[in-house]
């Protein structure tokens, strides 16, 4: 095995100039072969080569054809060959000076990296029944499950399998898992229960602009950033009670 595959100098340069005269030994090239180099001339099969020592010996070694070899990947991304135009999703890594798609199921087992989950809770000021909040969402979303009381302490129900809903009065707590994975779809399946919690407990909460939230009680307005707490309202009455219920 030629390594480096130049066979310029090197341990793979000592065993060929002692072996290169029996046709019973082989040399196996891998890689691209450079000119000027001692690769590139066995390959053109001379029928004799120069050694280090400046002495010529014979070559009896028969150049034969390219090995080919085929793998089959175990990798989840390379079961299905995509057509031109689809899109890959998977994690982009970097080993030494190549770079590999991997799926996040596969992280583990083609690289020395690993994954977590990571769990996000959101405490929520909520004074309303249960029940309420549970129908409300129900009305809302496709998946609300109620859970057992052996899997929780108190009152809870599961949003989309992701979300777990749970409450301590006069708290509610909303609980995201595998954040790693679909963080983006979590976040939103989040906003809505919050957006549900509001409308339980102040009525008329409606999406406004640049992702603002339009809250009306008896004939008053008000704007809540959902980013800052910020509540803008002439209604000095109503902007404390959304500051207070957010």
């Amino acid at each position: 095995m030629a390594s480096p595959s130049g066979l310029q100098s090197g341990l793979s340069r000592q065993p060929f100039e002692i072996w290169c005269s029996d046709k019973k030994n082989a040399c196996v090239i891998p890689g691209n072969v450079v000119e000027g180099t001692l690769t590139k001339t066995i390959i053109n099969e001379p029928k004799e080569v120069t050694l280090m020592n400046g002495i010529t010996a014979s070559l009896n070694m028969q150049n034969c054809q390219s090995v080919e070899m085929y793998f089959n990947s175990e990798k989840r991304l390379a079961e299905k060959t995509p057509e031109v135009g689809e899109t890959v999703s998977g994690l982009l890594v970097k080993k030494t000076f190549t770079y590999q798609i991997m799926a996040l199921d596969d992280l583990h087992v083609f690289s020395q990296l690993s994954t977590e989950n990571i769990s996000q809770r959101i405490t929520i000021a909520y004074t309303g029944a249960f029940g309420v909040l549970e129908h409300r969402l129900k009305q809302i979303l496709e998946s609300v499950e109620s859970l057992p009381d052996e899997e929780s302490e108190g009152p809870a129900f599961r949003v989309h399998e992701r979300l777990t809903v749970n409450c301590e009065i006069p708290k509610v707590f909303v609980e995201s898992e595998e954040a790693t994975k679909t963080e983006e779809e979590n976040n939103k399946k989040a906003e809505k229960v919050v957006h549900a919690l509001l409308v339980s407990l102040l009525g008329d909460v409606k999406f406004g602009e640049n992702g603002k939230l339009v809250i009306s009680v008896d004939g008053n307005v008000g704007h809540l950033d959902k980013q800052s707490g910020n509540v803008e309202s002439e209604n000095e009455g109503l902007k404390e009670r959304v500051r207070v219920a957010f």
